[in-house]
C-alpha cells in the first residue's frame, strides 16, 4: 500500500481519541487528522449502565482531582484548562443536553450512550479520515512516526496514542515509553469468608474504617462488591494481599440494649431485621453462635456485645481481586514522563498520550471519562499551538 502523509495520527477512537480529533478540528480545521480504530466509540456504550455517565458535577478542579487515587496532582493542570463546566459545554455543542442526578453524576437527558456515540461519530466521519484497521506497531521516523496496521502502514508528523487502559502497551514499550505496571482497579474483591448464604444482599451507607469512606456494598458468591468496594479496590490497588477490611454495617444501630428492653418478648432476629436484611441477620447470629429464635430478654450482655461487635466491626479478609472483573486499570504511561500542559511524552517529541492509557484512574461516577475529555483537550491545544 502506498504510504500517505497526514498531519496527525490518533491510535484509538474511544472517548479520548474521538474527543481529541474533535478538538483539533475546532482549533485548526486545516490540520488533517486520521483516527485508527476498527470500531470507534464502542467502549462508551456500556458506561453508566448504558446511560453514559459523562462526568461528575464538581466544578472546583482541585476538589475534582481528589477523586483520582492515581494522577491527582497531574490533573490539577489538566482540569484547570478543561473543567467539568467545559465538559457540559462540549456536549451542548455536540447537540447533547445533560442533567445532574442527586448523586452529582452527569448524564445525557436521553440517558443513552448510543446517542453520545452517534453524535461523536457524526463529527468524526465528517471531518476526519477514519481508518478501520488494527494498529500493530509504531516505528519512529526522522520526522515523525509510522503506524503499521493489519492492512498497511501510515506516516504521521505527530502521533496521539489513546488506546485505553487495557491495550496498546506492547506498541509503546518498543519505543522505550516507561510504563507503570498495570493492576486491577474498580473491581470486586474475593474474600476468604464464604458469603454464599447472603449473596445478593445489598447494604446502603456502610462505613469502611481503613479508608474512612462510606457507600453501598453487595455480598456476592465470591466476596464483596458494589460502589464502596470499587472505591476501596482503587485506593488499595497496589496493597499487598491478603489484607483485612473492617466495616460498620449499620451506623444507626447504637442502643441495642434499649431496643431489647422495649421489646423483651420479640425474637432477636426480628428486632435486628428492622435494621438489616433478614438473611444477613441470620448470618451474623450464626457467626456469634446465638439462636435466631432467642427472645430479647434472654440476650445477656456478652451476647449483646458480640452482636454489636459483628455489626459495627464486620471484618473480611481479602484474598484477591475478581479475575477479569475490572473496568479500569491502575498503571499506564508514567506521568513523570508526560508534560501535563501538552500531554506530550518528554523523551519522544511529537508523541502524545491521553485518556486511560496514562497512569490515571478515578472512582466510579464519570471521573474516568472526565480524564478522557480533559486530556484530549489539553493534547489538542498542545498540538495546534505549534
Amino acid at each position: 500500500m502506498e504510504q500517505e502523509l497526514s498531519n496527525i495520527g490518533i491510535i484509538g477512537g474511544g472517548p479520548a481519541g474521538s474527543a481529541c480529533a474533535y478538538f483539533i478540528n475546532q482549533m485548526n480545521p486545516d490540520l488533517k487528522v486520521s483516527v485508527i480504530d476498527t470500531n470507534p466509540m464502542r467502549t462508551i456504550l456500556p458506561t453508566g449502565g448504558g446511560r453514559c455517565n459523562l462526568g461528575f458535577a464538581e466544578f472546583n478542579f482541585k476538589d475534582l482531582a481528589k477523586n483520582y487515587p492515581r494522577g491527582e496532582k497531574f490533573l490539577y493542570s489538566v482540569f484547570s484548562k478543561f473543567s467539568t463546566a467545559d465538559t457540559v459545554d462540549l456536549f451542548s455543542e455536540l447537540g447533547i443536553e445533560t442533567y445532574i442526578q442527586e448523586d452529582m453524576r452527569i448524564f445525557p437527558t436521553s440517558n443513552s450512550s448510543q446517542e453520545v456515540r452517534d453524535k461523536f461519530l457524526k463529527r468524526l466521519y465528517a471531518k476526519n479520515r477514519v481508518i478501520k484497521e488494527n494498529a500493530l506497531r509504531i516505528e519512529r521516523l526522522d520526522n515523525g512516526f509510522r503506524v503499521i496496521t493489519d492492512m498497511g502502514s501510515y506516516d504521521f508528523d505527530k502521533l496521539v496514542v489513546a488506546t485505553g487502559g487495557h491495550s496498546g502497551y506492547d506498541m509503546i514499550k518498543r519505543l522505550g515509553v516507561e510504563i507503570v505496571p498495570l493492576v486491577p482497579s474498580l473491581v470486586g474483591l474475593v474474600t476468604k469468608e464464604n458469603f454464599a448464604s447472603i449473596k445478593g444482599v445489598a447494604l446502603k451507607d456502610v462505613y469502611n474504617k481503613e479508608t474512612g469512606m462510606t457507600g453501598d456494598m453487595l455480598f456476592t458468591h465470591f466476596g464483596v462488591s458494589g460502589p464502596l468496594i470499587y472505591k476501596i479496590s482503587s485506593v488499595f490497588a497496589r496493597k499487598d494481599m491478603p489484607y483485612s477490611l473492617t466495616f460498620d454495617l449499620c451506623q444507626g444501630l447504637e442502643d441495642l440494649q434499649g431496643i431489647m428492653n422495649d421489646n423483651p418478648h420479640k425474637y432477636i432476629k426480628n428486632l435486628l431485621s428492622e435494621y438489616l436484611p433478614h438473611s444477613l441477620v441470620e448470618f451474623i447470629l450464626n457467626q456469634t453462635s446465638i439462636n435466631a429464635d432467642t427472645k430479647a430478654h434472654m440476650i445477656n450482655g456478652k451476647m449483646r456485645d458480640g452482636i454489636l461487635d459483628k455489626i459495627h466491626n464486620f471484618t473480611v479478609s481479602v484474598k484477591s481481586t475478581k479475575k477479569d472483573g475490572e473496568t479500569v486499570t491502575a498503571g499506564g504511561v508514567d506521568l513523570n514522563k508526560v508534560n501535563s500542559k501538552t500531554m506530550e511524552y518528554r523523551d519522544i517529541p511529537n508523541l502524545y498520550f491521553i485518556g486511560e492509557i496514562l497512569d490515571i484512574d478515578g472512582f466510579c461516577g464519570g471521573f474516568n471519562l472526565q480524564n478522557c475529555w480533559s486530556t484530549a483537550y489539553v493534547c489538542a491545544k498542545g498540538i495546534t499551538a505549534d
